[in-house]
């Protein structure tokens, strides 16, 4: 038969599994706390869509701004597209593979936001590579697009490398170092809004914005609850054990 644990490894045992308890009850709060704060991102957006757009904040607010808190905020904006700055970022869509069109739009004071225009597949790359010989495209636009957050680094288990104009996420900030541009946004606009690719055969095609949030923090919240008191059992079953043996 085996022997039972002696007192001194029920105690370890014991504080062991006090400790285990005490984090995976600390994870489970913790993915709660992230559940409310999700629920509260997905509610704001929300709104947000359902708003009239509204003017974009000046240049000189762009750097103290929170951008996470106004991503995917309609916006409105005006100015002149800088087709000598164009970058194709890699892309894959509901269109399926290809590039997104980033563009810097120079607005009347100077400073220039970077509009993603929209999604162009493989075979337009030379045709839109082809536009940056144009140091303007003539005329002035006016669009509405979503706000989003820089991107950086880059995507597909690939680092950007801007030397050999491979972008595989959206960082406008390396963007413009690339471009030299010394006045442009640390965000960029996503022209168009969700589902407005409908209504245009064209390229690119606007409106392919994805505004989904995934929220699986109530399932790992109770999954730690779970694991929290397993331990209890195993603790109060050690426990138990020791009281037997006397």
């Amino acid at each position: 038969m085996a022997s039972r644990p002696s007192v001194r490894q029920r105690v370890v045992l014991g504080l062991l599994g006090l400790a285990l308890m005490a984090g995976f009850l600390a994870l489970g709060t913790w993915q709660l706390q992230r559940r409310a704060w999700k629920l509260a991102l997905i509610e704001r957006v929300e709104q947000g869509l359902r708003a009239t757009p509204g003017a974009l904040p000046t240049p000189a607010q762009w750097r103290s701004l929170d951008w996470g808190q106004l991503a995917y905020q309609p916006v409105t904006l005006q100015g002149r597209w800088r087709s000598d700055g164009l970058v194709l970022s890699k892309a894959v869509t509901a269109q399926g593979s290809g590039f997104w069109v980033m563009t810097p739009l120079e607005l009347e004071s100077g400073a220039s936001v970077w509009v993603n225009r929209g999604f162009v597949p493989e075979d337009q790359r030379a045709r839109w590579l082809e536009t940056r010989k144009k140091p303007h495209e003539i005329g002035v636009v006016s669009l509405v697009g979503l706000v989003r957050v820089n991107e950086p680094g880059g995507g597909f288990l690939r680092a950007n490398d801007p030397a050999n104009e491979r972008w595989y996420s959206r960082d406008v900030v390396a963007m413009a170092q690339a471009r030299g541009l010394a006045k442009a946004s640390p965000f960029f606009v996503d022209a168009g809004l969700p589902g407005s690719s409908a209504a245009s055969d064209g390229w690119p095609r606007q409106g392919l914005t994805v505004v989904r949030f995934s929220n699986n923090h109530l399932v790992y919240a109770l999954t730690w609850f779970s694991l929290a008191l397993m331990v209890a059992g195993a603790v109060g079953y050690v426990a138990r054990s020791g009281r037997t043996s006397r």
